[in-house]
């Protein structure tokens, strides 16, 4: 039997879609930049940070190559880039608990950061095509629609989620310009058993807007509001505490694709997948390229679809034409196989019913509605 891993990455070297604006799938090489700021007089500290995080980087898989640049102009501009064989084992590494524990001895002397990623396209210097052992470039650019896609998300204390929901649903919305080139657009929150998840699309520059939306008086009273119920601790008056939830609460966007055909009262939804442990990036993979296929259907309600992957969480966003209840649950829920179903997920043991008794009339429809969030609101600014 082939598996859902095999299938996977025996797809990677399909020609890109023009209607996915954002996948990190496609298998080329990834370079990190990282802007860094540091404390004046704490460049010597900085330096032998990085020279510790430097080798125990070298053995992630997937690492290639890194450099560290000072500025000419200002010594206390720093520059880190690095480079990956592609963006999952990146993704991989960044969001796990070990980078966490690696980049710890850099806060002290660190004043800011920024870190941007970019898929190689281009290149001179050397061989780049895609054959054996070559090094693999992005076959195309992708053709954005100006929206930045980010989630973030976090658990609550069993028992809470009414209270949270309430809060949640009661704010006030913040003011969404961030400033002339920067806008909130839309802001779309959902829980799932104890899980929170809050989707957030921005144009302009996704850094500023979540600074402009942390400083707002409503958000900040939100926030504290449901500190009592988080069951991570959290300080928000301590950097350094806030910094560290909100490193694990990002849930990446890994995938985005849309429709040519569109449809401005679809419904959105959002679907939460029970993945089985380390599957996670295999799972929002999968449903990446059914996605993919799916935009060229025209009978499919599906019209836009996000993928946010963090470890073992993976959250699809999708507008639906004509609502979640009348689509087809095949369609909906972005797995057609019961055996991709039972490999890479715990639905099928959610829905009191084994793999080997579902077989393929596994019941979709069930399935859908276990993946489901409870939608708490869905915000967009008057100009988006």
């Amino acid at each position: 039997m082939t598996t859902t891993s095999e299938r996977v990455a025996g797809s990677r070297t399909r020609q890109a879609s023009q209607r996915v604006s954002q996948s990190v799938f496609d298998g080329s090489r990834l370079r990190v930049v990282l802007l860094v700021d540091v404390y004046d007089g704490a460049q010597q500290q900085f330096l032998e940070a990085y020279e510790q995080l430097c080798n125990q980087v070298a053995s992630v898989p997937g690492h290639v190559s890194d450099q560290l640049c000072q500025s000419i102009e200002n010594p206390s501009q720093w520059l880190i880039t690095s480079e990956w064989e592609s963006a999952p084992p990146f993704l991989a590494w960044v969001n796990s608990e070990e980078h966490v524990r690696m980049v710890e001895p850099l806060h002290s002397c660190v004043r800011d950061t920024r870190s941007l990623r970019f898929h190689v396209v281009r290149e001179t210097g050397g061989p780049a095509d895609g054959g054996q052992g070559k090094r693999r470039l992005q076959s195309s650019p992708r053709i954005g629609d100006g929206m930045i896609r980010h989630a973030l998300t976090f658990t609550v204390k069993p028992g809470s989620e009414d209270i949270v929901a309430k809060i949640l649903a009661d704010y006030a919305s913040p003011e969404p310009k961030v400033d002339d080139t920067t806008r909130l657009c839309r802001t779309s929150l959902f829980m799932h058993g104890n899980r929170v998840v809050r989707a957030i699309e921005v144009r302009g520059d996704l850094l500023s807007a979540l600074r402009h939306v942390s400083r707002q008086p409503e958000v900040r009273a939100v926030e504290e509001a449901i500190n009592p119920h988080l069951e991570q601790d959290r300080d928000l008056n301590d950097p350094e505490s806030a910094r560290v939830f909100f490193t694990r609460a990002a849930l990446p966007a890994v995938h985005h694709v849309t429709a040519d055909r569109q449809d401005a009262q679809a419904e959105r939804y959002a679907l939460c997948y029970p993945t089985r442990p380390d599957r996670g990036m295999q799972l929002a993979e999968l449903l990446a390229r059914q996605d993919e296929a799916a935009a060229d259907d025209p009978r499919n309600p599906v019209l836009r679809s996000t993928i946010f992957q963090r470890d073992d969480v993976v959250v699809r966003l999708i507008d639906v034409r004509g609502g979640l209840d009348a689509a087809d649950p095949v369609q909906a829920l972005g797995l057609a196989d019961p055996e991709q179903v039972a490999e890479l997920t715990t639905l099928q043991d959610d829905a009191g019913a084994s793999p080997e008794s579902a077989g393929k009339s596994a019941p979709l429809a069930r399935f859908l509605q276990l993946a489901r969030m409870d939608l708490v609101t869905d915000r967009r600014s008057p100009e988006a």
